[in-house]
């Protein structure tokens, strides 16, 4: 989403993300929208800008959009729709905003059940990047792993030098159902435990 924002015209303007896991339902149209002074209890010490506003001119990232409820998920299609949005207790204002949304739920099988909304989606979904999973991308693993064991032993003030081989063979062969951040938590866990310099990775279930 970043080199997306980057490389677009929109380059100079402001990249915003909001992950939508970990915002509250109740709060959501708040944080999106922002509020007026004495729009709700609470709110009467000032308003607050909300993330389009603050993506006004650039971008606006939803990471894990799939996660959204659906009784909500009509106010980020209103802001795709027609371009507009209004804070709580405010005015209606103009969205100068590209949204880039993400997921890694089947949304398909999200509208089937009806979790998601079939009209959101084809609003988000008028260019598609899918991401492989790690499991199709084994090229990767080593390099990423490498990557993530130089990270955390600088950031964890830990000496490490590489992998045992065993540790190579398990990351091949493990199917990381959580991808590329499954991989960083368990290169992470392995450098704060080791007592060696070449790190195992034990825990693997790899079937071997």
């Amino acid at each position: 989403a970043k080199a997306i924002h980057k490389m677009s015209n929109r380059a100079n303007g402001p990249f915003i993300e909001v992950n939508c896991a970990v915002l509250h339902e109740n709060l959501i149209e708040s944080e999106l929208f922002g509020y007026e002074k004495g729009a709700f209890t609470g709110a009467a010490s000032g308003g607050k800008i909300g993330k389009i506003e603050l993506a006004n001119h650039g971008t606006l990232f939803l990471d894990e959009i799939g996660t959204m409820s659906y009784e909500i998920q009509s106010l980020p299609l209103r802001v795709l729709q027609e371009n507009t949005y209004a804070p709580v207790g405010g005015r209606e204002r103009i969205a100068d905003v590209r949204i880039i949304a993400a997921t890694n739920e089947d949304m398909q099988l999200a509208i089937r059940e009806g979790r998601f909304r079939e009209d959101l989606y084809h609003r988000l979904n008028k260019f598609e990047i899918r991401q492989p999973s790690l499991a199709e991308c084994p090229e990767d693993i080593l390099p990423l792993a490498e990557f993530f064991r130089e990270r955390h032993s600088k950031e964890l003030k830990r000496e490490t030098q590489g992998f045992t081989d065993d540790a190579r063979r398990r990351m091949l062969t493990y199917h990381w159902p959580s991808n590329v951040r499954e991989l960083q938590n368990r290169i992470k866990r392995a450098v704060l435990v080791t007592e060696t310099p070449l790190l195992e990775l034990p825990d693997l279930n790899t079937g071997g």
